[in-house]
């Protein structure tokens, strides 16, 4: 996982989603699921390329499962995208990168 990549759990949700300027994308995933590793590389390249313009956060659904629920995610991979706190978007699925680029808006 890229340096550029931060791992949420339950305690440090609010705190990073509230406490970051710019739009925090949420990948939330399990160890299990192979989409979910299929999309890993692409969100560490793009919180790579995009360091500034957007934040890339990963919680393991596993483990937070309060926050999965909290969110209504029911299916991984499930990427939220946070702006002041909010949710704004949501992308279901694994895509490739030109596709989730668009999608985000970069």
């Amino acid at each position: 996982m890229s340096e550029n990549v931060t791992n949420l759990t339950a305690a440090t949700f609010d705190e990073v989603i509230g406490a970051t300027a710019e739009p925090v994308v949420v990948d939330f995933w399990a160890e299990w699921c192979g989409p979910c590793k299929m999309v890993a590389p692409i969100l560490d390249e793009i919180a790579t390329e995009q360091a500034g313009r957007v934040k890339i956060t990963k919680l393991n659904v596993d483990e937070n499962p309060s926050i999965a629920q909290k969110y209504g995610v029911m299916s991984i991979p499930t990427m939220l995208v946070f702006h002041n706190g909010e949710v704004t978007k949501s992308i279901v699925g694994a895509k490739p990168k030109a596709t989730l680029m668009a999608e985000l808006g970069l």
